[in-house]
C-alpha cells in the first residue's frame, strides 16, 4: 500500500503506552501498533527504497538488561536506512543522517579530517549550508573541552569537540498524519548527501 501518513490512532497508542508501559497494555493494543504505527512506517520505507535503499523497522522492545528503567517497550517506532534514520512518536517525526556514535578508530579519523586544512573547511561549508536550509546539526555527545592532542583555540574546535556529526529535521507528530510529510523526509535525505559523502571520504 502507498504511504498515507500515520493515523491519529498512532499518537493515541503511544500516549497510552507512555501512561501504561506494560505487557498487558501492549497485548491489548498490539493490533493498533501493527496497523497504525508499524505499517505506515513500512509503507514509507517501501517508497523511499528506490532512491535511498532498503530500510528496516527496529524492534519495539527495549533492552533493559543494563538500564535502571525497566519499561519494556519503546515510546517510538524507529527505522534505519543505509544513510538515514526515521523515528515516529506521540511528539514528533524525526529524520536524521550522518555519523552517529562512531567507534574509536572512526572517531579518530573524523577528528583528523576536521583538523585537516582541506577536509575541515569542506565540512564547515556543508554544515553552514544545511543549517541555512533549516536543519539541525549536532552530535550525540560533545566534549566540554578540546579532545586530547588538539588546541583549545583550533578554528574548528566546535566540530572537534563533537563525537560524530548528524543532521536532522523534526515535525510535530500531527504534521505526520498525512502523506505530505513524505516530501520533507525525501528533501532531508537528499540534503544529507553532501555530509554523507564527506563522511565516506574522510572516515572510512
Amino acid at each position: 500500500m502507498a504511504f498515507r501518513g500515520w493515523p491519529a490512532e498512532a499518537i493515541d497508542f503511544f500516549e497510552g503506552l507512555e501512561a501504561d508501559n506494560s505487557k498487558a497494555y501492549w497485548q491489548a493494543n498490539r493490533d493498533v501498533y501493527e496497523r497504525c504505527v508499524k505499517a505506515p512506517m513500512e509503507e514509507l520505507l517501501a517508497e523511499l527504497a528506490a532512491e535511498f535503499g532498503e530500510g528496516t523497522v527496529f524492534r519495539p522492545y527495549r533492552d533493559v538488561r543494563f538500564s535502571r528503567d525497566k519499561s519494556p517497550y519503546k515510546l517510538e517506532c524507529a527505522a534505519h536506512l543505509p544513510h538515514g534514520y526515521l523515528s515516529f512518536s506521540a511528539e514528533r517525526l524525526l529524520v536524521g543522517s550522518g555519523l552517529y556514535m562512531p567507534g574509536p578508530e572512526q572517531l579518530r579519523r573524523y577528528r583528523e579530517a576536521v583538523a585537516d586544512d582541506t577536509a575541515g573547511p569542506e565540512l564547515e561549508a556543508i554544515v553552514a549550508d544545511v543549517r541555512r536550509d533549516g536543519y539541525e546539526v549536532e552530535s550525540h555527545e560533545v566534549l566540554k573541552s578540546a579532545p586530547r592532542g588538539y588546541p583549545k583555540d583550533h578554528p574548528r574546535i566546535d566540530l572537534l569537540r563533537q563525537k560524530g556529526i548528524v543532521m536532522s529535521r523534526t515535525w510535530p507528530a500531527d504534521e505526520a498524519l498525512g502523506p505530505g510529510v513524505q516530501e520533507g523526509v525525501v528533501a532531508a535525505l537528499r540534503a544529507a548527501r553532501p555530509l554523507n559523502a564527506w563522511i565516506e571520504r574522510s572516515t572510512t
